[in-house]
């Protein structure tokens, strides 16, 4: 496995020894931070109830700061940025300064295949609720924004009326799940996943014992060959693979994350039966619980603790003081041979089809969700997943409705044969919504990809060029492992301070044409105005296809190319 550079292995040292690090198993439980004695003083799942019966009938100045900026996030909310604060200002202002009497809401899938009476609440509450806004990011989520503290009751009791919620979509708490969006019908498929996921939830969503976390934990699981739910970043994942005694099961990952301090996870060297799935689920969210740092929010992920402990003792505790027994070795999953976006016509393995589709990095909105729904009733297609990639894969498609389906697409703004760039661009929120954010990345990548069609137009590409557009240093957009990886700052140009991108360049996750994840390198001074992304980008493609070597991937090249060529 490919991890940081020393650079980044030296901001994942943990907290210094000597002092309380927070760890409630070494340590005890006292609060050393303000997000700590906020947690201590009131079990954050706890605010739906003042939600429901006092803030959403007195309005958002009956919101005290502790419910507005901390536990609310527990339940999906968080204000958004006023509108007309530019990126400059970002870091000078204080959280009351930048945030809008508006929230993003966001709503956790969990891999879930939706039928189209979910799709088409997803779009009425768009349309209703949330000035037509409606994202599908790069966690499977449905983000909205415009969400007002008076209709979040009832756009929970519309949620749940169709098996969605928010519930710890926020928060230091479980985070909404990655799974296959081809989960029980893809005909190469070595496990279903659905019912792991199924039972976690179940059985611990909502939990309070696991609500209160040093920081977030993220999951994936997959039992498909293309390792569609980006294993390598997730603070714990479970990826099928088959056992040569034991048969089909899964292979534990542990402690990715990327943000400032980017690290890819590791094996752990077990194999974790269906049966047991949930329990190795349970024991290492509650070693995180136990042992994670809680002293220091930025030394707060279980990627720092794993890479104190290593994968020796990780596993020892693992099954000595939370499972109680040993598991067996396990193998690693194979090498993907297509790609993880699951984007195209596909057959399924009961004769009926899938079909994957582009939206323009990830935004839908409510016309586009009901119009979908409605498309899906036309051609007698049955539900629809959303992927890791911001894509959405139409699953039951009748071979009659395959052709109807893929033109109804484009009339939605969607297609199942995207460019090279509409297919492999991702955005975060930006600076139109976030709070954290610095830069415009939306309308930004949207522009870049119409102006990219045109100009490369001209380039046959074996496989897409991933660009990856993040409004700060969080990595909400993976810029790490992106082809190219394009990290929001205000720059100077000519004496001039401008929205630009510092790059990152040659990252990516194992998938088709590469054998196993690694991050991008920095070419250094490297910085390109948002006005000149078209330009950069263009520029870097025609250079690599005409020095790359035969079978040559976009990254491999990055990777030894002199910081000229990249520049």
């Amino acid at each position: 496995m490919t991890l940081a550079p020393a650079r980044t292995e030296r901001a994942l040292r943990g907290p210094r020894e000597g002092r309380s690090n927070g760890q409630w198993a070494v340590d005890g439980h006292e609060p050393l931070n303000g997000n700590e004695v906020f947690k201590a003083e009131g079990p954050p799942l706890e605010v739906r109830e003042r939600i429901e019966t006092i803030y959403a009938k007195e309005g958002f100045d009956a919101i005290p700061s502790e419910d507005l900026r901390g536990r609310f996030r527990w339940w999906g909310l968080y204000t958004q940025r006023k509108p007309g604060i530019d990126g400059g200002r970002t870091a000078s202002l204080e959280p009351e300064e930048l945030e809008d009497k508006y929230f993003m809401l966001r709503v956790r899938t969990d891999g879930q295949a939706l039928d189209t009476r979910a799709l088409r609440v997803l779009g009425d509450i768009s349309s209703e609720f949330a000035r037509g806004s409606a994202d599908i990011s790069d966690r499977q989520n449905i983000q909205y924004h415009w969400i007002r503290i008076e209709d979040v009751p009832e756009i929970w009791r519309r949620l749940e009326s169709v098996g969605l919620e928010t519930t710890t979509a926020c928060g230091d708490s479980p985070r909404g799940f990655l799974g296959s969006p081809v989960a029980g019908i893809a005909a190469d498929e070595i496990i279903d996943p659905t019912p792991v996921i199924l039972e976690i939830k179940r059985r611990f969503i909502g939990d309070p014992d696991l609500a209160n976390l040093p920081r977030k934990f993220k999951t994936a699981v997959t039992g498909h060959p293309s390792l569609d739910v980006v294993h390598e970043i997730n603070d714990i994942s479970l990826v099928g693979v088959v056992h040569p005694d034991l048969g089909p099961g899964y292979d534990l990952w542990v402690g990715g994350g990327l943000s400032t301090a980017p690290r890819l996870a590791e094996r752990i060297g077990v194999f974790v039966s269906e049966d047991e799935a949930a329990e190795v689920w349970h024991s290492v969210i509650k070693i995180f619980r136990d042992y994670g740092y809680r002293r220091l929010r930025n030394k707060a992920r279980l990627k720092f603790l794993l890479a104190d402990w290593g994968v020796e003792r990780f596993r020892r505790v693992l099954e000595d003081e939370y499972l109680g027994h040993g598991l067996p070795d396990g193998p690693a999953p194979e090498v993907p041979a297509v790609p993880g976006d699951h984007v195209g016509v596909h057959a399924q393995k009961d004769g009926r089809f899938y079909v994957g589709a582009a939206p323009t990095v990830g935004r839908v909105g409510g016309i586009t969700l009901a119009g979908l729904a409605d498309l899906m009733d036309r051609v007698g297609a049955g539900r629809v997943r959303f992927t890791a990639f911001q894509k959405l894969v139409i699953l039951d498609v009748p071979a009659d409705g395959v052709d109807d389906l893929v033109a109804g697409l484009q009339g939605l703004g969607l297609t199942a044969t995207p460019s090279p760039f509409r297919r492999a661009t991702m955005a975060c929120t930006g600076i139109e919504f976030c709070k954290l954010a610095i830069v415009d990345t939306k309308d930004t990548a949207t522009e870049v990809i119409r102006d990219l069609e045109q100009r490369l137009a001209d380039v046959q590409l074996d496989r897409p060029i991933a660009l990856n557009l993040n409004g700060c240093p969080n990595s909400c957009a993976r810029i790490q492992t992106a082809d190219i990886g394009l990290k929001g700052q205000v720059i100077t140009v000519d004496g001039e301070q401008v929205a630009g991108y510092q790059v990152h360049l040659g990252g990516g996750l194992a998938g088709e044409g590469r054998e196993e994840a690694g991050l991008g390198r920095t070419v250094r001074g490297l910085k390109v105005p948002a006005t000149e992304l078209a330009d950069y980008v263009e520029r870097l493609t025609r250079r690599f296809v005409a020095a790359r070597e035969p079978d040559e991937s976009f990254a491999q090249w990055a990777h030894r190319a002199d910081e000229e060529a990249l520049s």
